[in-house]
């Protein structure tokens, strides 16, 4: 991926997190918002590309960073604490303890032994959404793909409950809910792949 394209990508992301209560959430109000949205897309995408974890769809209005971890993966997602640039330029110190306290809970729904896929962002932009336009469909295609190619579960939460719908319609399974403590419910998803047809 060139400079420009890198750039492209940062700018959609910038876009798209600015719809998703969890990253409204962690990204401090006040003073110059847009900048902390874009040191978080550029800090998410450059992860994701170091990580072989970033799924463009053909038009390049879907995005999804899709991660093959699990527990003991010391480099993936680092508590946020650790991560100072995170704290300074998005977070701000008074939000860091909470969304650290928030994250801890989450990461407990998550497989504690052996491999996993984390679709840790998935988003469209407004243009391209709707079931007629296929690009959700192309992704989801995609985390398929690789649940069955690697056969190990894939994992996603989200706090918009229109998402978490659309994910069981795409064949995700609803194994928890969560009164997140902004008040919002957090729905925990899972995808158990067939297992792999040999030819």
């Amino acid at each position: 991926m060139n400079k420009a394209e890198k750039e492209e990508i940062i700018t959609k992301v910038t876009s798209l997190l600015k719809e998703i209560p969890s990253s409204m959430d962690i990204v401090k109000k006040g003073g110059n918002r847009h900048k902390r949205f874009e040191y978080l897309a550029t800090h998410m995408v450059e992860k994701a590309i170091e990580k072989d974890a970033l799924i463009i769809s053909e038009n390049r209005m879907g995005i999804a960073i899709l991660f093959k971890t699990s527990k003991k993966d010391d480099n993936f997602l680092k508590d946020i604490s650790s991560q100072i640039g995170l704290v300074l330029n998005v977070t701000g110190i008074k939000n860091a303890y909470r969304i650290v306290k928030n994250q801890n809970y989450i990461k407990k729904q998550r497989p504690q032994t052996g491999e996993y896929l984390y679709c840790w962002f998935w988003g469209i932009l407004a243009e391209s959404r709707g079931a007629d336009t296929q690009v959700g469909k192309e992704m989801k295609d995609e985390f398929y793909r690789q649940a069955t190619e690697y056969q190990i579960p894939l994992y996603a939460e989200t706090r918009m409950r229109k998402n978490a719908l659309v994910y069981q319609r795409f064949g995700f399974e609803l194994f928890h809910e969560w009164q997140h403590p902004s008040g919002d419910t957090m729905y925990f998803l899972r995808y158990n792949p067939p297992p792999k047809k040999i030819d």
